[in-house]
């Protein structure tokens, strides 16, 4: 069945009391639950389902979207851990199972985890799969330093945030270049920093052009990116810009002097601004 875990624009056959019968390509019928019907369909319309296997394994059609399709990944929330496997919150009613086997570490409850959607051809049933560097390729070549990138943060580690590009690569943003949240399945853009010999991509967050400044700079540059103004100044108690950027009065005022000098910010009887 090649509408298996995708979205497909199915004719309705029939209907039943159950709802009603959509035409697969294969000559096969597969079932929209009447509740998914608005009651002014007649037979020959067309209908945008997703197609799955219901709890009994059989194969239905909804027209709720998933968080992915097959073949695609996502980061999803653990509902439920068993001696099985996980159940993962894909947004649909029946939760997306992941096989023990198909586990890349061990998986936890209430926690976030980056998955695949896969076809099980044994059982001919939609499975998860986190073991994501299967699915990861290593040919960067069609990525140049400093381009700009949209991706998809999918673990935390002692090293930074790990995260995926493109579906199929994998990039990094060192924990210590990080001045400002970022959540596991949070999208960004970031910047591609270095192509690294296993296939991997150094990232940042700030474009390649600013990496002459020094951390501190660099730190304050992306607040005032987010929040355009900062109330800090020389007067500005040492306490105060503790809390605000996590540095001293000292470097506070070195930094915000390269940044003066670079003409990035103007400072202000009352505080800093980024120049636009």
């Amino acid at each position: 069945m090649k509408e298996l875990g995708r979205i497909s624009t199915l004719p309705i056959n029939r209907f039943t009391s159950n709802g009603a019968y959509l035409q697969l390509s294969d000559g096969e019928e597969v079932l929209l639950p009447q509740g998914y019907l608005n009651g002014d369909e007649k037979e020959g319309d067309e209908k945008e389902v997703f197609v799955y296997t219901d709890s009994e394994d059989r194969p239905v059609a909804i027209t709720d979207r998933p968080v992915a399709l097959v073949d695609e990944f996502a980061v999803m929330d653990v509902k439920e851990v068993t001696q099985f496997g996980a159940f993962m919150d894909w947004g649909l009613p029946k939760d997306l199972f992941v096989p023990k086997s198909e586990m890349g570490k061990p998986i936890t409850e209430g926690q976030k985890y980056l998955v695949m959607v896969c076809v099980d051809y044994k059982t001919n049933r939609l499975i998860g799969v986190s073991k994501y560097q299967d699915f990861m390729l290593s040919d960067t070549g069609g990525f140049e330093e400093g381009q700009e990138i949209k991706g998809l943060v999918f673990d935390k580690t002692d090293l930074g945030y790990k995260i995926l590009i493109d579906q199929h690569y994998e990039g990094l943003v060192y924990g210590n270049e990080v001045f400002k949240p970022i959540m596991v399945g949070e999208e960004i853009t970031a910047y591609i920093k270095k192509k690294r010999d296993d296939g991997k991509l150094d990232l940042q967050l700030t474009p390649i052009g600013r990496q002459k400044y020094e951390e501190g700079a660099e730190k304050i540059l992306a607040v005032l990116t987010e929040k355009k103004f900062l109330p800090l100044h020389d007067k500005s108690s040492p306490e105060d810009i503790k809390i605000s950027l996590g540095m001293s009065k000292k470097h506070f005022k070195q930094s915000i002097g390269q940044l003066y000098k670079s003409k990035k910010i103007r400072i202000l009887n009352d505080g800093i601004e980024i120049v636009d």
